[in-house]
């Protein structure tokens, strides 16, 4: 499988999604029924886990957006996934490299809720 080599947007794209995964300020973080579930320190744990996540590769980062992360804590395989909305959070984002139009969405959840 040949790597795919990122646009400009991409880069930034992912430099964006870098800054909100990170820091968790310029959009809305949810956690899945089944995160909830496992208790308090269980969702600070992956929370601080997908804010320090860094291990992006050709495998789980095709376009190189740093949109999407696979770990485990506590024993318990997690997801994440950054989408982006318009405004309104009614339809996608027209162009996910503008803020001013775009809302990111981060949703933590177990593997086996995907």
């Amino acid at each position: 499988m040949s790597s795919i080599s990122p646009t400009d947007d991409h880069k930034r794209i992912a430099k964006l999604n870098d800054g909100f995964r990170t820091t968790l300020v310029g959009g809305s973080v949810y956690m899945t029924a089944g995160v909830q579930g496992l208790g308090a320190e269980y969702v600070a744990d992956a929370i601080s886990a997908v804010r320090a996540f860094n291990e992006f590769s050709e495998g789980n980062d095709p376009y190189q957006e740093h949109d999407f992360g696979a770990l485990t804590v506590q024993g318990h395989k997690l997801f994440w996934k950054i989408d982006y909305y318009d405004p309104s959070m009614q339809h996608g984002s027209e162009n996910p490299c503008d803020l001013e139009i775009t809302r990111r969405v981060l949703t933590v959840m177990l593997a086996e809720e995907y």
